[in-house]
């Protein structure tokens, strides 16, 4: 296993996670967040399983699963627009809904941090949260990510437009 912790670990993509990522991604509860349109086919995602190994100096970005300590898959954990040279990235993380409100996600957070800070000697990471996803505000402010910008009415939805939060945090 990758990163343990208590209640869950996280690991690279396998080539059996095949139906996992293809149900979280085709998801359209979660489309918004992600700012997905359109459904994914299996080969598209199989082409990126076939290439999920690549080294994250190489392609940029890191995708493990968040998986409990009886393997159920239930959620993913993203590293994006990794840049090394400015010792930053981008994070992103989505859990299934019959597995919210359980610390998954508070947990995953803390490994990928921790992770970030000790393996990859990150400065920073950073986040996009859409204003009314309270859980994701909650989450990354707890881990300890400070406000540093609202665009407003930066997210269109069938409801009326929504502002992006920009958090980020620097290791000390």
């Amino acid at each position: 296993m990758f990163l343990t912790g208590e209640q869950i670990y996280l690991r690279p993509l396998e080539p059996h996670d095949l139906d996992f990522l293809y149900t979280l991604e085709n998801d359209t509860s979660i489309w918004l967040v992600s700012n997905t349109t359109t459904p994914y086919a299996r080969h598209v995602l199989q082409n990126y399983l076939d290439q999920a190994t690549a080294d994250i100096y190489t392609v940029k970005q890191l995708r493990l699963l968040i998986c409990t300590q009886q393997h159920q898959a239930v959620g993913a954990i993203d590293l994006f627009d990794f840049e090394p040279t400015h010792q930053r990235a981008g994070i992103g993380i989505v859990i299934s809904p019959s597995f919210r409100q359980q610390g998954f996600a508070t947990e995953a957070l803390n490994l990928m941090l921790h992770y970030c800070q000790e393996k990859l000697l990150l400065h920073q990471v950073f986040c996009s949260v859409i204003s009314t996803n309270q859980n994701s505000v909650r989450l990354f402010k707890k881990a300890g990510f400070q406000m540093v910008g609202q665009r407003r009415e930066w997210i269109r939805t069938a409801s009326g437009w929504q502002d992006l939060i920009e958090f980020q945090k620097i290791f000390i």
